[in-house]
């Protein structure tokens, strides 16, 4: 039996999702951000270097990339009497680009929690252009690359004669 087709979301229930969504993943990266603060600058004050602050830099430089970029995802839209038109974008949809913004963020705060300790815990950032270029070889590269010919031209005669010969075993 075939999956059940999913149902599409009515755009009110986007809208809402889409800023529970947003909400969340704000909570998320400004704990964090603040939880390396505090602890990173005071508690562990002897190991903070210049290193230290161009790493927090880049990496609120990776939140605030991902959240303005889900941001302009689920941007409603809305008419001149102020009628919803459209929600945005479903942020919490299984596949899409989307998930991978989210999955960075979260990549992002683990890495940042996990650098209280240590400098060396941020090389974990490396696991996102893995990733990329993971994804670009399997969904792009690769099946371009192995795809199998295209079938060569038949010459008409043959093509019908072989159509023939097939409806008369039943084959069509």
């Amino acid at each position: 039996m075939a999956p059940k087709k999913q149902g599409t979301k009515d755009r009110n229930k986007i809208l809402e999702e889409n800023k529970s969504t947003l909400d969340f993943y704000a909570k998320v990266m400004i704990s964090v951000e603040v939880t390396y603060i505090i602890f990173r600058f005071t508690f562990f004050n002897f190991n903070s270097s210049w290193l230290s602050w161009v790493l927090l830099l880049f990496g609120t430089s990776l939140y605030c990339g991902c959240y303005k970029f889900m941001e302009s995802m689920a941007k409603p839209t809305y008419s001149e009497s102020g009628a919803l038109i459209d929600g945005g974008m479903d942020l919490n949809s299984e596949s899409g680009t989307a998930e991978h913004v989210k999955d960075l963020i979260i990549l992002t705060a683990i890495t940042q929690g996990l650098a209280i300790f240590t400098d060396y815990m941020w090389l974990l950032l490396f696991l996102a252009p893995c990733r990329a270029m993971y994804m670009l070889w399997v969904y792009l590269l690769a099946p371009w690359i192995f795809a199998q010919p295209d079938e060569t031209e038949v010459d008409p005669k043959k093509q019908k004669k072989m159509e023939r010969k097939m409806k008369r075993s039943g084959m069509m």
